[in-house]
């Protein structure tokens, strides 16, 4: 009998996995199934959503005796059809780490000691009253996570915009996905993908532009390699600046070098337009041209300022633009050969042939990555493989709910739900009718981003600050800045978190979080999937929900009836039905419908917009989206601006902030590991994930090492303009940086490689650039 790949993967990742953590019989794994997943002696099996990652797997949660005992991937759920990552595998002992926060903690006399939740609030309360009193509510900041449920980010922005009456509201979601949401507003007028993971079993050739799949999104890049295992054809091409595990897999490796991906690009639809190789008929139909500000800086200066300035244009000024693209030209500033550019054209330009682009942070966090995501968006907006089974351009996300909190709630300075903003009255109208508040209640100057409510924060401009489910002591760049500035005797510093951290380590309160399916609560997916999961254990100690937490404080400063319903208060809902049923009375008749609360509880998820009970594969194309009238074929229809048309930009090559030299003459690029999950604070606590990778480590190109006598395993310090960080070498480890280059991961608190990063962003999503600074390495 033949096995695919994908079913090698899934039984050798379940053979490796350890799934029981108090010593349950799991013999009888494959009987009758209770709650639609399978039963084994005495277990309660509940279905689920995977809180590693933005791919929205589903997994099945066995309990016994109120605490979980083992997981299982849900073979019922479309999206991982049963498979999870060796995280997945591992995420039921996510919980259990032995110094899981418990009991509230409030910093006295320089320490932090246990108080009662009663004394922690009323704290909380008492500092955000004095602070907007004396400096205004916009003196108070609100830093939430793409890992915050639908309800808890719902609740925060309604609290923030309507209660406390500031739009510093953020999410670390800024730091990852800011420049796909800026990519999708500025091509298509509207947030989220069109295309959906159904592309992945179609496609003839998937591009990857600075996406290590096989380790970041291992179980959606088992389905590509499912694809061409069962069709040998199938082509996979890799644009990186390392070798990495999905190089392994690669069909074509394309080298580039750093900031190089705007000028491939370019070069690739320059070779389109100079072929022919373009689909005149979707171009003229669907398509407009427009250029916009150049040499728009780096956000490097505090209270940087950027107002883009687009322009259309003809096809013959934007094809005159690309002649500055041509391979030869463009060789030198990608680093890729012309023939190479050639080649990787060939496969854009083929009708034949379709085509899936895929990226995350290598495209994302540059600190041009709003024009690198237009760029990818032309390649396919030009050649027309748009909106077709096996064509389409899919932005993958890194959070589990980055999607569904962040950014179609709008947890971001200056959004609200469904696409809209704070600055357009109509909109603020909308919500103040929603909320039953006076709409001059809602402010409609915008926040601060995260870079710069942290700025502001040290400047001491922002006072106050409660951060949620994230760790940006240990995840912004230059970070050392901003950690002095949460230990400031003038500043107030909430945290609710699960374990101790980098960021509980500054904080005036800590207070202890209830995670995943401790409570109820709903993620939303990169292919606009929202899925819900019911409370199945109860926390820990006297830890709360984030929720619960916003809410009680909330109404110690008078706003709870911001959280007042009636069936609620009756028992008929909870409170996390009522906030998500609010919140969907945004996003209808919008083209971001999504779900009832019914139809989530009821299946594995719907990819909105949800209408009539039937979900949407492909948005803009007619019968699949309801929004596209028929005969129109493709409608971009949320890109009222331009009539209904997508958007292809004239986007330049320009170069980073800062390159090497003789004094630092190495990049530094940063990332995560295949077993680590952003700052470890969750992943390092799991045994198995901890012993597997227990510290961070620099890669180094092995010529580099053999010029500076550096050996594997060798402490070596790096050093940048900004701070230093001393890791060992790795060599020869499971991934090759291009020579000049060196990685190292961000998830080791021990070694915090973000004081040596440079915290420059891009101008238009604001989002930083962790892949591109100047280092210099020493022995240590």
């Amino acid at each position: 009998m033949t096995v695919s790949r994908r079913d090698f993967l899934r039984r050798s990742a379940e053979a490796a996995a350890v799934a029981v953590l108090t010593g349950a019989d799991l013999s009888c794994r494959g009987g009758p199934a209770t709650r639609g997943g399978p039963a084994a002696a005495g277990l309660d099996w509940t279905k689920g959503v995977c809180r590693f990652c933005g791919t929205g797997c589903g997994v099945l949660v066995g309990t016994k005796g109120g605490r979980i005992v083992a997981v299982q991937g849900d073979p019922q759920n479309p999206v991982n059809k049963g498979l999870l990552c060796v995280k997945g595998y591992h995420v039921a002992l996510a919980p259990y780490g032995a110094d899981r926060l418990t009991r509230p903690l409030v910093r006295k006399e320089g320490g932090l000691v246990e108080a009662s939740w009663e004394e922690a609030l009323d704290l909380i309360a008492r500092r955000l009253k004095e602070t907007i009193e004396a400096n205004g509510p916009f003196a108070v900041a609100l830093y939430l996570s793409g890992q915050s449920t639908i309800p808890e980010g719902y609740a925060a922005l309604k609290w923030m915009r309507a209660g406390i009456g500031s739009n510093n509201l953020e999410a670390n979601a800024r730091l990852c996905m800011a420049s796909a949401v800026a990519g999708f507003l500025t091509t298509f007028g509207s947030d989220e993908p069109s295309g959906c993971y159904d592309d992945l079993d179609e496609a003839d050739t998937f591009v990857l532009w600075g996406a290590n799949m096989a380790e970041m999104h291992p179980v959606l890049f088992s389905r590509i390699v499912d694809r061409k295992a069962r069709q040998p054809f199938v082509k996979i091409v890799d644009i990186a600046v390392r070798r990495t595990r999905t190089t392994e897999q690669a069909d074509l490796y394309v080298e580039i070098v750093p900031q190089g991906d705007l000028a491939l690009a370019n070069a690739v639809a320059h070779c389109l337009v100079r072929d022919g190789k373009i689909d005149r008929g979707f171009v003229e139909e669907h398509v407009v041209f427009k250029r916009g500000r150049t040499a728009i800086g780096y956000g490097l200066e505090d209270d940087f300022k950027f107002q883009e300035e687009p322009r259309l244009i003809s096809f013959e000024e934007y094809a005159r633009f690309l002649r500055d693209y041509a391979p030869e030209k463009a060789a030198p500033l990608c680093g890729v050969a012309a023939e190479r550019i050639e080649e990787l054209a060939r496969l854009y330009g083929d009708p034949g042939t379709r085509v899936v682009s895929l990226w995350t942070m290598g495209v994302n966090q540059h600190t041009r990555g709003t024009w690198m995501n237009n760029l990818i968006y032309n390649l396919h907006l030009l050649t027309g493989k748009f909106g077709k089974p096996g064509s389409t351009a899919l932005s993958l996300t890194g959070q589990p709910s980055a999607c569904g909190t962040v950014r179609e709630v709008g947890v971001a300075a200056n959004r609200l739900p469904a696409d809209m903003v704070v600055t357009n009255p109509e909109h603020v109208a909308k919500a103040a009718a929603i909320w039953k508040v006076p709409p001059e209640s809602i402010p409609a100057r915008p926040g601060r981003d995260a870079v710069e409510m942290f700025r502001a924060l040290d400047r001491g401009e922002i006072r106050a600050i409660w951060i949620q489910t994230t760790n940006p002591m240990q995840t912004l760049p230059n970070a050392t800045r901003y950690r002095k500035a949460c230990l400031r005797d003038d500043t107030f510093v909430v945290v609710s978190d699960v374990y101790p951290t980098e960021t509980t380590a500054v904080a005036d309160v800590v207070l202890p979080s209830a995670m995943w399916v401790e409570k109820e609560g709903m993620f939303g997916n990169t292919e606009r999937r929202t899925q819900h999961w019911v409370k199945m254990i109860d926390p820990p100690g006297e830890a709360k929900p984030d929720l619960w937490q916003i809410v009680e404080v909330a109404r110690r400063l008078g706003h709870g009836r911001l959280f007042e319903y009636p069936e609620v208060a009756a028992g008929k809902k909870s409170l996390e039905q009522a906030l998500y049923e609010e919140y969907r009375e945004f996003t209808v008749g919008t083209g971001k419908d999504v779900a009832t609360y019914a139809e989530l509880k009821a299946s594995r998820g719907m990819r909105w917009p949800v209408v009539d009970g039937r979900e949407t594969r492909r948005r803009y194309v007619e019968g699949d989206d309801p929004y596209v009238p028929r005969g129109a074929g493709i409608k971009f229809y949320k890109n009222k601006a331009d009539d209904g048309k997508a958007v292809v930009w004239a986007r330049p090559y320009e170069p980073p902030p800062e390159a090497p030299d003789g004094t630092y003459p190495f990049w530094l690029c940063t990332g995560r590991v295949l077993e680590h999950w952003h700052t470890g604070s969750m992943t390092r606590r799991i045994p198995e994930l901890h012993r597997a990778v227990p510290e961070a480590f620099v890669e180094i190109n092995p010529e580099d090492a053999r010029e500076l006598g550096i050996a594997d395993g060798n402490a070596v310090r790096i050093v940048s303009r900004r701070g230093s960080c001393v890791l060992p070498a790795s060599i020869h480890g499971r991934s090759i940086p291009r020579r000049g280059l060196v990685f190292v991961p961000f998830f080791d608190e021990s070694r915090l490689i973000n004081e040596v990063t440079l915290d420059a962003y891009c101008p238009i999503s604001r989002e930083p650039d962790y892949k591109k600074c100047a280092v210099r390495l020493e022995k240590a």
